[in-house]
């Protein structure tokens, strides 16, 4: 009966798989780029009875301290996900404009595009690593939103800041070139977000999912100049942010606690890189991608080692990369969880 009902453009997608969404039984969770570290944080309860402020003052003027912008350059939204959609449905036409994205990058560009029946045009990460401006420009066409994952969304390959601005300059009055940095925080010398006065089609996506491990609070940052800012909130629902999420946006926003955050985002880097070394030395492993966010992306020999790991209550992500079902994504984990996966790494080299 909801086929008869629902157009045909939504009939046919095909919904975003998030590490969450299959049911899967396990002791040691590396799938979903989640922190390994978590905090309690105090909450008052008795204003319930009232609607939240749509856009929290306090948190606002946090996010802004943090990101050295001003209030009037951010937007919070229920995840960055909610960001990708806030743009797709305020600047682009339904059935009459496209947006462009990079491939292998993160699914929810596609699904979000395809669920407002936005036409996709897929490139490559070569192209957007390497190729002239005019190349670049002549393979977006018309599209209306250019979406870069940096650091990327599952190779963790990351642009340096000099192709960000070329890549923004380029499309100056073309296109709104949307960086989506979920994971900047464990490269922070990358981020666009100093580059936002200067040009006016750029937009950043920030979350605190990630480094600030609140992947359960479902909060992100759209930062971005005031006019594009002030068009998007005609499009957010009326009261996106709870007066819980508030509050423990705000306390996780606190010099003290950003201080914290760097502290585990240097061990997160530096287990990444024992890691990285783990996997270099198994003969099983055949590629293992440069990461600079809080996960590893490998090629393995034979996808039956992933079945193993599974079986042995090890979850991590498997994927099909470059026409290949043998990648796999292994999220940083605690040193106890990565010892975890040592073990699976010895298992397997026999």
């Amino acid at each position: 009966m909801s086929r008869e009902f629902a157009p045909e453009y939504i009939q046919s997608l095909k919904a975003y798989s998030s590490a969450k969404s299959e049911k899967l039984t396990g002791s040691t969770w590396l799938n979903a780029n989640e922190s390994p570290y978590a905090k309690e944080y105090a909450l008052n309860l008795d204003n319930l009875n009232r609607y939240p402020d749509p856009q929290p003052e306090n948190v606002i003027n946090a996010y802004a301290r943090y990101s050295n912008l001003a209030g009037e350059n951010i937007l919070m939204t229920r995840g960055a996900d909610e960001g990708i959609e806030l743009l797709v449905r305020t600047f682009c036409q339904n059935g009459k404009d496209s947006i462009a994205q990079f491939l292998p990058t993160y699914g929810m560009y596609k699904v979000t595009a395809e669920s407002a029946n936005v036409a996709l045009v897929d490139l490559s990460q070569a192209l957007l690593i390497d190729a002239p401006q005019s190349e670049l420009l002549d393979c977006v066409g018309n599209a209306k939103l250019v979406f870069v994952c940096n650091p990327n969304n599952p190779t963790g390959n990351v642009l340096p800041l000099s192709r960000i601005e070329e890549i923004v300059k380029a499309f100056e009055d073309k296109a709104i070139v949307v960086v989506d940095e979920a994971y900047i925080e464990f490269c922070e010398e990358f981020t666009a977000a100093g580059l936002i006065e200067k040009y006016q089609n750029l937009v950043v996506l920030r979350t605190l999912s990630k480094a600030f491990a609140l992947a359960g609070l479902r909060t992100g940052f759209v930062l971005s100049n005031p006019e594009l800012i002030n068009t998007m909130r005609k499009v957010l629902a009326p009261y996106p942010v709870s007066s819980v999420v508030a509050a423990i946006a705000e306390q996780a926003l606190t010099s003290c606690n950003i201080s914290s955050v760097k502290r585990q985002v240097s061990i997160i880097n530096n287990n990444r890189a024992t890691l990285i070394n783990q996997l270099s030395a198994c003969k099983h492993v055949r590629k293992v991608l440069p990461s600079f966010a809080n996960f590893v992306t490998i090629q393995l020999s034979d996808k039956a080692h992933i079945a193993a790991a599974m079986q042995s209550g090890l979850i991590m992500r498997p994927f099909t990369l470059y026409g290949e079902d043998n990648w796999l994504r292994i999220s940083i984990g605690s040193e106890q969880e990565l010892n975890v996966v040592f073990n699976w790494l010895v298992e397997i080299n026999g």
